[in-house]
């Protein structure tokens, strides 16, 4: 008699999995994405910093780019940008998860839940955030690349921007370079992405286990403590 009903419940156990994860790479996506955009211009004038464009220092660079390009040019490249993260942010969170279950399988240790989230030593989120974070750099790399290219040149005057546009680039890139052009970069992002996710995730962790969640209850102040304190520490 408990045969047949052991179907179903595997059914349910399966489409609530289905519909956290597609919550998560939804909820993760938007989440990145405003953050993004609010700071895109310092995004901007970094990437011309690391390129030399623009001239030196915060100052003169804003400068530059708002006599050159307009306001709107403290924005460029957040197209590609928001079209990255959305994916990127999205796979993150919802496989992060994923790779802690899975970890916490593997070494034989009782997976335990606060509310939606996977709890795990901080030993085990680090290596699951770096995972999470090689994996969503790896399906998202070529629209960093065009953010890189869209974003890290400045313009000078009397002339028109190389790069305006994400179609164009990947075009451009493509035509002048060859395919594997959008992939120059990858290794070091990749490796890049290892300690940055996995410092940032295993420091939440270590919070949440240093400082547990007693009540039971859903506490939006301390999820941003303990993002904002992995986002520092990782840098």
């Amino acid at each position: 008699n408990n045969g047949p009903n052991n179907g179903p419940n595997n059914n349910g156990s399966n489409n609530g999995s289905a519909i956290d994860i597609f919550r998560r790479l939804t909820c993760g996506g938007l989440a990145g994405m405003i953050a993004k955009t609010f700071t895109a211009p310092l995004e901007r004038v970094k990437m011309m910093s690391q390129t030399g464009e623009g001239g030196h220092g915060v100052i003169n660079i804003y400068r530059n780019v708002l006599r050159t390009e307009g306001v709107r040019g403290l924005w460029a490249g957040n197209g590609a940008n928001l079209l990255r993260i959305f994916p990127s942010k999205g796979v993150v969170f919802s496989s992060n998860d994923v790779y802690k279950t899975a970890l916490c399988k593997l070494c034989n240790i009782e997976v335990k839940r606060e509310g939606e989230n996977v709890k795990a030593p901080g030993n085990i989120s680090f290596c699951a955030g770096g995972m999470a974070g090689m994996t969503a750099s790896a399906l998202t790399y070529p629209l960093d690349f065009v953010r890189g290219r869209i974003s890290g040149k400045g313009v000078l005057p009397n002339s028109s921007k190389k790069y305006t546009g994400i179609l164009q680039t990947l075009t451009l890139t493509i035509k002048e370079e060859g395919p594997a052009a959008v992939y120059k970069g990858v290794r070091p992002t990749l490796l890049g992405a290892v300690p940055y996710e996995g410092i940032k995730f295993g420091t939440v962790g270590f919070l949440e286990s240093r400082f547990p969640n007693d009540t039971g209850e859903y506490n939006v102040i301390r999820k941003v403590f303990f993002g904002a304190a992995g986002g520092v520490s990782a840098g």
